[in-house]
């Protein structure tokens, strides 16, 4: 579904990927963890064309992502932001049904958004709070909602239990997974929540020193030795 071959990308000079070639199947829930600084949001970018490689290339469905069919692969993907990232002027709904309304009249489009937000357990009467109104938990939610509300081929989610506590990390997990199973969609998780890890992915990659340290379904990830130091098992 997605692949990268040889990225590169250096700041200055200092190297971020130094050569990252990784692949997702279809349906695949794909987890790519490391230290913070190790590369794994500047990898999402590259994929998402916010930043240019310095080498290497994107695939998208085995062919090389250019910029006449990004536009396709952008209409077919949906994203959880870190924080939610709601537009702070614009109700739930709005935020929910955001790429909706660019298409079709506001009240279809609401009725879908309103759809959504039930998927995440949330209620109607969320729908016209503002997202200065809702808490953390609620505001992830309402990410979510907004990340599948277009019913995306693919669904990147960029720590999405950052900032909650353990048991509203844990119905975000459950629900993710629970999407994801629902729809089919592929899934690219950047985290460094093992409890993330082990609930939503299929797959684990660990990104360390610019490159990928290792891959390899997620129940091996115990026994892997390149990962027993970010793990804590050494």
């Amino acid at each position: 579904m997605i692949e990268t071959r040889g990225l590169v990308k250096t700041f200055g000079t200092k190297p971020v990927l130094d050569g990252v070639s990784i692949g997702v199947r279809q349906g695949e829930s794909l987890c790519v963890i490391g230290q913070s600084g190790t590369g794994k949001s500047v990898l999402l970018k590259c994929i998402l064309g916010l930043e240019t490689p310095d080498a290497g290339e994107v695939l998208w469905r085995g062919q090389t992502l250019t910029a006449a069919r990004r536009r396709d692969f952008l209409a077919s993907f949906g994203m959880l932001f870190q924080g939610a990232a709601l537009f702070d002027s614009l109700s739930v709904w709005q935020n929910v049904a955001f790429r909706l309304r660019q298409r079709m009249p506001d009240a279809e489009a609401r009725a879908i958004a309103l759809d959504k937000l039930a998927r995440v357990g949330l209620g109607s009467e969320t729908a016209d709070l503002m997202p200065a109104e809702l808490s953390g938990g609620m505001s992830k939610r309402a990410g979510l909602a907004r990340a599948i509300a277009d019913d995306p081929a693919v669904i990147f989610f960029d720590e999405p239990t950052t900032g909650l506590d353990p048991i509203r990390a844990a119905r975000i997990n459950a629900l993710i997974r629970g999407i994801v199973d629902e729809t089919g969609a592929t899934a690219i998780t950047i985290t460094h929540d093992m409890s993330s890890v082990r609930a939503i992915g299929d797959r684990v990659a660990l990104l360390q020193e610019g490159r990928i340290a290792w891959d390899g379904p997620v129940a091996d990830m115990d026994q892997a030795a390149a990962l027993r130091g970010f793990l804590g098992t050494e």
